[in-house]
């Protein structure tokens, strides 16, 4: 599994969702109910960050993510562990889709609102297939992170650092011994 596969993917899919809200949703339409109110349908702009906070600051959050992303991409290089690429990657398509609207959508670059769409019940803000895919990537983080799984992979009862990889002498003496077989 690839990390760039996932992001392009989220991206793609975001682009698309935005594309076709903005082409039937755009103007005196009213909200699209579906599956019974589960979910609903109403295409706003949001020039702030999540649920609309600092919307005075869009450069401001543009920049932030486009740090975000460059340090998503070093981070990549670390990568071994599938639940950590399908994170970055989802993380990755998300802020990417996020900051492509901020670029490209009026009144300008690094100025540009974001599409939102989505509505849920009992649920106060609209947001985005972007959006979706950064919440599920910080709850996959999250959760990554609780188990003590590393983004290579390893999990500190795995570790190969020094500091736990002393093991007890395989005499019985109780002495720890680091790698090369010496006594500290």
């Amino acid at each position: 599994m690839d990390m760039s596969g996932v992001a392009i993917a989220v991206l793609a899919l975001d682009a698309v969702s935005k594309a076709l809200v903005l082409e039937r949703l755009q103007g005196p339409h009213p909200p699209v109910r579906l599956l019974d109110g589960l979910v609903t349908l109403d295409l706003t702009f949001n020039a702030g960050a999540a649920f609309g906070l600092g919307t005075s600051y869009t450069a401001f959050i543009a920049l932030i993510v486009c740090g975000v992303i460059i340090a998503i991409i070093r981070k990549a290089r670390q990568l071994r562990s599938v639940p950590w690429t399908i994170a970055l990657g989802l993380l990755l398509g998300g802020a990417m889709g996020n900051l492509g609207d901020r670029i490209f959508r009026a009144p300008g670059p690094f100025r540009g609102a974001v599409v939102d769409w989505i509505n849920l019940p009992h649920f106060p803000w609209t947001f985005n297939l972007a959006d979706a895919a950064i919440t599920c990537a910080a709850v996959l983080i999250a959760g990554l992170a609780l188990r003590g799984i590393r983004i290579d992979g390893t999990s500190p009862a795995h570790a190969s650092d020094e500091s736990i990889a002393r093991v007890v002498d395989r005499d019985g003496s109780g002495r720890f011994m680091d790698r090369g077989g010496y006594a500290p």
